[in-house]
C-alpha cells in the first residue's frame, strides 16, 4: 500500500506485505514522481521502520511504546506471579485492518497476549504534510500504565545533520546543529507548555542543508503541553525520528476499555530546503477554520504604561494610535481588582473599582469610536497567592504535595483538571466578555507547570490532564464567543506550537521586541507558523530590554512581515516620528495582502553580517524583499540577493518599497533613486540566477526591494 504526501514532492510508503503479520513497515520515497505499483518492490531491499518501534521485531532502540500492566490486587503476587506488577511490557502487535476513513489512513492491530489494540492514524494535509498519531486501547482486565507512546519515522541513512532549536525568555527559537551520530538525541519540554527552550522541531537532511538546498525530514510534536522529540540510530538499525507526548510518571494508567491517543506527529519532507518545510505548514495553517481572514495592524499598551492604568492617558494614546492607521488597541495587565503590580490579584477577574470606577466602557468606548477594535489581556491558568481567589481557595493550586510550591513570578498555576476550577474561570471570562465589547483576547501564561500535581486528584501528575482542560476552556469561550479573536501569549513565545494554532488567531511572539533581536527570533519561528499569526511590533526608540537604540524605519521595517503593531508610548514621539510611522502602518496595509498569504523565502547570502529575506506571491507575479544590514560587513564587495520562486519568463520591475536612507550609506555608493536595477525590468530567471546586487550599508539598516509584473 502507498501513502503520498501530495505536494511536497515526498511519499510516505507503507510496506503491507514484506511481513504481513507485523505492524506496516515506513520508508520515505524523496520524490513523489517515483512513487508506482512497483515502488515497494523496488525499495523491498531498503530499510524501513514501524510507525511504532517495538523489541518483538528484533529492534534495540528505544520502543514506540513503554509501559506495563500493573497487578490486578497490588501488592499480592502469588507464587506463579499472576498478580505481580511489570507483565506486558514488550509487545507484538499484528494488523487486523487497513482502509480509508475519509481522508485519514487508518491502521488497526492488535496484540490479544498483552490485551492491548492499537489503531495509527496517518492524514495528509493541505500543503503536504502528514499528521500522524498512535491510540492504545486496553483490552485486559487490569490496568495498564502508559509510559510513553510514541510514532516514529524513518530518515535515509545518508543524512548527516541535525537542526533544532533552543532559547530562553526573550531569545526564543535559537538554531542549533549537530551531526548525526549513533546513540540516542532527546529533547523533552517538561514545562507543562513547550517553553521557551522549545525544541519546536527536529529537521534531519544531507549535509550542508540551508534554506533552499538540500534533502530534509522534518518532525514536530503538536503539544500545547509536555513533549518529546528523539532523533536515534544504533550500529544495527538506520536513523529515525520520534516524537510523542512526554508523560510524567503514572499519568497515564488506563482501566479496561479506556484509551489514550498521542498527540499528533507533524511529518514534512523536501528535496529543497528549509523553505519547502516552513511552506507545507503554513499552507495547512491557512486552511484552518481559526486563520484569520486579516491581521489588523495592533497598539498594546504594555511598554506605553505598564500597571499605571489612567483613562486619560489611555485615550490620548488611543486618538494617536488611530491618527497613525491603527486597528485594534489591546489593554493589557492592570485593570483587574488588587492589581497595581505582578504580586497581587491574579485569579480575581473583576474590574477594578478603584481605578476604573464606570468599568471599562469609557475606554471601550472611546477606542471603537475611534474606529479600531478593543482588546483585553487576561491570564486564566494562573493566580497570585495575595488574591481573593487563593485567600477563599488555597487547595486549587498544581502541588505535587501538601505545600505550597515554589513560586515563579510571584504566581501558582490554578488546577484546570479540578471542575471547580474550570467552571469557576468560565463563568468569570464569559461575563467580562458579555458584558463588555471586546474584540480580541490576549491570553497570557507566565510560569511554568512546576511539580503540577493535582490536590483533587491526591497530587497525581496532571499535566497532560491540565493541557486538555487548557483546550477545552479555551475551545469553550470561542464557541461562546465567535466573534472574539485570541492570541497566545506565554512568557512571550512560551507556548507557539501546532496544537493551539488550531484554535488561536495570533500568538506573541517573543517578549523581546529589541527589532535587531527579533530578527533572529521572527526568522527561525516562521519556520513553524506563517507570519501573519506572529506578532511583531514597532518598539520605542530605546528598547526596554536591552537598551540599544535603533531607527525607527529599522524597527517598523523588522515588524512588517509579521502580525504588525505597535509597543510604544506614542505620546513621546515628536510629530515628525507619529507621520514616518503613519507611513509604515500604510506600507504594511497595502503589502498586508501578499505578506499573510505567499511563500516565505529566505535567502542565504556571502556576508554573515547580512541576512535577507521576503515573500513570493502565490501567482509568482509580485514579490517583496528585505536586505537586512545586521552589523559592519568584513569587506566592501556587497551582497547579491537571488531571489527564488519566481517566474523563470516573466520580467519584474524592481524598485525600492521603503525610505532611502543616506545616512545609512556605506561609503561611496550611494542607492540609485529608481531601483537596484536602475529602472530596467529583470527576468525572474536572472533574479534567481545572477540576483539583486546590493553595496555594504552601515548597520541595523533595512531596505526594501519590490519585485512586480
Amino acid at each position: 500500500m502507498i501513502f503520498r504526501a501530495d505536494g511536497t514532492g515526498t511519499g510516505l510508503v507503507l510496506d503491507t506485505e514484506t511481513e504481513p503479520d507485523r505492524l506496516p513497515i515506513v520508508r520515505w520515497l524523496g520524490r513523489s514522481d517515483a512513487l508506482g505499483p512497483d515502488a515497494v518492490a523496488v525499495l523491498g531491499t531498503c530499510g524501513g521502520v514501524p510507525l511504532l518501534v517495538e523489541h518483538s521485531r528484533g529492534s534495540f532502540v528505544r520502543p514506540g511504546l513503554r509501559g506495563h500492566r500493573l497487578a490486578a490486587g497490588a501488592g499480592t503476587g502469588g507464587a506463579d506471579g499472576a498478580d505481580i506488577a511489570g507483565r506486558d511490557w514488550s509487545t507484538a502487535f499484528r494488523p487486523t485492518q487497513t482502509h480509508l476513513e475519509g481522508d485519514v489512513l487508518v491502521l488497526v492491530a492488535a496484540d490479544d497476549a498483552a490485551g492491548l489494540g492499537l489503531r495509527t492514524e496517518a492524514a495528509a494535509l493541505p500543503g503536504g504534510a502528514l499528521r500522524i498519531r498512535h491510540v492504545l486501547t486496553n483490552r485486559g482486565a487490569s490496568p495498564y500504565l502508559v509510559d510513553g507512546l510514541e510514532v516514529s519515522v524513518p530518515i535515509p541513512d545518508s543524512f548527516a545533520e541535525l537542526l533544532d532549536f533552543t532559547g530562553r525568555h526573550e531569545r526564543e527559537r535559537t538554531p542549533q546543529r549537530h551531526p548525526i551520530r549513533d546513540g540516542l538525541w532527546v529533547q523533552e519540554s517538561r514545562a507543562g507548555r513547550p517553553g521557551l527552550d522549545a525544541a519546536s522541531m527536529f529537521v534531519a537532511g544531507s549535509a550542508g542543508f540551508g534554506f533552499a538546498h538540500g534533502e530534509v525530514v522534518a518532525l514536530a510534536v503538536a503539544a500545547s503541553g509536555n513533549s518529546v522529540l528523539a532523533l536515534q540510530r544504533n550500529g544495527a538499525e538506520g536513523p529515525r525520528l520520534c516524537g510523542g507526548e512526554l508523560l510524567l510518571p503514572g499519568e497515564i494508567v488506563l482501566t479496561e476499555g479506556e484509551s489514550y491517543a498521542s498527540p499528533w506527529v507533524f511529518v514534512v519532507a523536501a528535496d529543497d530546503g528549509l523553505d519547502s518545510i516552513a511552506a507545507a505548514l503554513h499552507t495547512w495553517q491557512r486552511s484552518l477554520g481559526a486563520h484569520p481572514a486579516r491581521q489588523p495592524v495592533t497598539l498594546n499598551v504594555w511598554e506605553a504604561v505598564y500597571f499605571d492604568h489612567d483613562l486619560d492617558r489611555l485615550r490620548g494614546l488611543a486618538d494617536l494610535a488611530a491618527q497613525v492607521g491603527v486597528e485594534r488597541f489591546v489593554l493589557d495587565d492592570g485593570w483587574f481588582r488588587g492589581r497595581r503590580d505582578d504580586h497581587a490579584g491574579l485569579g480575581d477577574w473583576y474590574v477594578d473599582e478603584a481605578v476604573w470606577p464606570d468599568g471599562l466602557a469609557p475606554i471601550i468606548d472611546h477606542v471603537h469610536e475611534a474606529g479600531m477594535q478593543f482588546g483585553l489581556w487576561f491570564e486564566p491558568e494562573m493566580v497570585n497567592p495575595d488574591s481573593d481567589l487563593y485567600r477563599a481557595h488555597p487547595d486549587w493550586v498544581l502541588s505535587a504535595r501538601d505545600q505550597v510550591p515554589l513560586l515563579q513570578r510571584n504566581q501558582l498555576v490554578l488546577d484546570l483538571t479540578n471542575p471547580e476550577v474550570g467552571d469557576y474561570l468560565l463563568a468569570r471570562l464569559d461575563e467580562l466578555l458579555s458584558l463588555n465589547a471586546v474584540d480580541y483576547v490576549k491570553w497570557d501564561h507566565n510560569r511554568d507547570l512546576l511539580e503540577a500535581g493535582s490536590p483533587k486528584h491526591e497530587f497525581a501528575p496532571a499535566a497532560h490532564r491540565q493541557n486538555a482542560a487548557f483546550h477545552r476552556l479555551l475551545g469553550a469561550l470561542r464557541a461562546r464567543h465567535p466573534r472574539v479573536d485570541f492570541e497566545s501569549c506565554a512568557s512571550g513565545g512560551g507556548r507557539i506550537d501546532l496544537s493551539v494554532i488550531e484554535q488561536v488567531q495570533r500568538v506573541w511572539t517573543s517578549d523581546m521586541t529589541d527589532a535587531l533581536s527579533r530578527q533572529q527570533i521572527q526568522r527561525w519561528t516562521a519556520q513553524l507558523i506563517a507570519p501573519e499569526y506572529l506578532g511583531a511590533h514597532v518598539s520605542s526608540p530605546t528598547s526596554h530590554q536591552t537598551g540599544r537604540t535603533l531607527s525607527l524605519d529599522f524597527r517598523a521595517a523588522t515588524a512588517l512581515f509579521g502580525a504588525f503593531g505597535i509597543e510604544w508610548d506614542l505620546t513621546d514621539a515628536s510629530p515628525q516620528d507619529l507621520d514616518r510611522l503613519a507611513g509604515w502602518v500604510d506600507r504594511h496595509k497595502r503589502w498586508r495582502p501578499l505578506l499573510h498569504s505567499g511563500r516565505v523565502v529566505r535567502i542565504e547570502t556571502n556576508d554573515p553580517a547580512v541576512w535577507a529575506h521576503g515573500v513570493i506571491a502565490a501567482d509568482r507575479r509580485r514579490a517583496l524583499v528585505a536586505h537586512v544590514q545586521l552589523d559592519e560587513s568584513a569587506h566592501n564587495r556587497g551582497v547579491r540577493l537571488r531571489v527564488p520562486g519566481l517566474d523563470e519568463a516573466t520580467a519584474y520591475r524592481c524598485a525600492w518599497a521603503s525610505p532611502i536612507d543616506e545616512a545609512r550609506v556605506s561609503g561611496a555608493v550611494p542607492l540609485d533613486p529608481t531601483g537596484p536595477t536602475g529602472g530596467v525590468p529583470v527576468s525572474g530567471a536572472a533574479l534567481a540566477d545572477l540576483g539583486l546586487w546590493l553595496p555594504r550599508r552601515r548597520p541595523e539598516h533595512i531596505q526594501l526591494i519590490a519585485l512586480e509584473t
